[in-house]
């Protein structure tokens, strides 16, 4: 059975948000939007994603504050950190608070799927050592 990959969009730039939709959407992505951090913490409260595309630089609650908290509270998503102002430091930051991947915009559509493609096949690779490490602890 092919399981279906849930990616939550997250940047306050509809054009940015409708061109991720256009490049993820597929019989076997599911892919929904919000404007600001505090839609996506109340998104990720419904329903789990396994991908979460981030703009770091949003009003409200910033990408990097957002990232923090959906490592703490839903640490099995994959969050790919997008950036207009990529920096050395922003970037140790993202890693450091357990982004998956930092693009700097503009990002196009290759490197939108390739980065999401990246994050479920290393969430898929992690569910699966967690459960080999399970296994081995019942043995």
């Amino acid at each position: 059975m092919n399981q279906t990959t849930k990616i939550l969009v997250v940047d306050d730039e509809e054009v940015v948000r409708l061109s991720y939709l256009r490049a993820l959407s597929g019989d076997s992505c599911k892919v929904e939007l919000v404007k600001n951090g505090r839609d996506a913490l109340q998104m990720m409260g419904q329903r789990s994603f396994d991908v979460v595309l981030l703009d770091q630089r949003m009003p409200g609650l910033d990408g990097m504050s957002v990232l923090k908290m959906i490592k703490e509270k839903w640490p099995e998503s994959e969050v790919i950190m997008i950036t207009g102002y990529p920096a050395v430091e922003s970037a140790k930051e993202a890693v450091s608070l357990g982004a998956y991947d930092y693009l700097a915009k503009p990002v196009g559509p290759d490197d939108v799927i390739n980065a999401a493609n990246g994050a479920m096949m290393h969430k898929r690779w992690a569910l699966r050592r967690d459960q080999q490490a399970q296994c081995a602890t019942l043995q």
